[in-house]
């Protein structure tokens, strides 16, 4: 972080490791605790490439932190409510619901969020033999990127089995997690009365399929289309593809490219539709688009898994963003607007 960056112009993740930075080793230590994965490794990065950190700028992302704390409910007066909209705010929907039911309904699910910690590797390696259906329960539990490494390390035809049943789900009974637990060594205390919780189904099964590359996409969309034309199509229309990017609005567009740095965005526009780039260089200053314009035509030949690569970052950061109210993806995944 440079020496002239303003809070204006800090994203949410680097106003955290500022917070973070100021509340000494263990403070920090305790919040962390309570993170997943994904978030833990973004914060420590950002906290890792912090340098000349303004007191100004501290005191500023302290005030706001005390501001946002103080318009908080009270401790006990509407906590169901506080916590569902707090965590759907933080998290988006999707990821959200998992964690909301778990938090409100009792569950412990900590064999499976033990599993969000390996590499997908390892995670492959732990439900290779299992039964399909616990295979797919574990692979629509994960997040979405990780499920989809996990996948890469099936053959063809176990991952379409895999995706088939992720979309078959839409509720999964707590005595199946306590199974799964077990599996996986862990203790599972929730009662075999309580709720069942929402997991999988045709959204977390187009989420996973898009973080496969391009070249496990393919055959496995084919071979879904094959069996069941219905679903394929559900799952494309909910898709959202690196071309989708160029229906996202001009304030989205210029939010995302605050985050992207310009070595991934030249090589993901050198495999790009002319309408992409021409919505990438109308949302930069004239100055900007000038040099991203030299930059690509400087660029020599490059793999498509390069190109790809740096598509697949892109997106991921946009639905990153997406999830945290930052932009609103359009395209195949967007919501509708009115």
């Amino acid at each position: 972080m440079t020496d002239s960056k303003s809070t204006a112009k800090l994203n949410k993740v680097e106003k955290a490791a500022i917070l973070l930075l100021s509340l000494g080793e263990a403070d920090a230590a305790q919040v962390l605790r309570h993170m997943g994965p994904k978030e833990v490794q973004r914060v420590g990065l950002a906290m890792a490439q912090m340098t000349n950190v303004h007191r100004e700028q501290v005191e500023q992302v302290m005030s706001e932190f005390v501001e946002l704390v103080g318009e908080q409910t009270g401790l006990g007066v509407g906590a169901d409510a506080y916590i569902r909209k707090m965590l759907t705010q933080a998290l988006g929907e999707d990821k959200a619901g998992n964690l909301i039911d778990r938090i409100l309904l009792g569950g412990n699910t900590s064999g499976l969020d033990s599993l969000k910690w390996m590499e997908p590797r390892a995670v492959a390696d732990v439900i290779r033999y299992e039964h399909p259906q616990i295979q797919a329960i574990v692979v629509a539990y994960l997040d979405p990127d990780q499920a989809g490494e996990v996948l890469s390390h099936f053959d063809h035809k176990v991952r379409l089995d895999i995706i088939l049943r992720v979309s078959a789900l839409n509720t999964i009974q707590p005595a199946a997690l306590n199974e799964l637990n077990a599996i996986l060594e862990k203790q599972f205390s929730g009662s075999a009365n309580t709720s069942r919780t929402t997991m999988g189904g045709v959204k977390r099964a187009a989420d996973i399929m898009n973080f496969l590359d391009s070249s496990v996409e393919g055959p496995l969309l084919d071979s879904i289309r094959e069996l069941d034309g219905d679903l394929s199509s559900q799952i494309e229309d909910l898709m959202f593809v690196f071309d989708n990017l160029a229906d996202v609005d001009d304030r989205g567009i210029q939010s995302l490219l605050r985050e992207v740095s310009s070595d991934v965005l030249v090589l993901a526009l050198k495999g790009a539709d002319e309408a992409i780039k021409e919505k990438v260089f109308r949302n930069m200053s004239k100055r900007a688009s000038e040099l991203l314009r030299d930059d690509l035509d400087a660029k020599g030949p490059v793999r498509v898994s390069e190109v790809e690569t740096a598509q697949k970052e892109i997106l991921t950061i946009a639905r990153r963003m997406a999830d945290a109210g930052e932009i609103v993806l359009g395209g195949k995944g967007g919501e509708e607007m009115i």
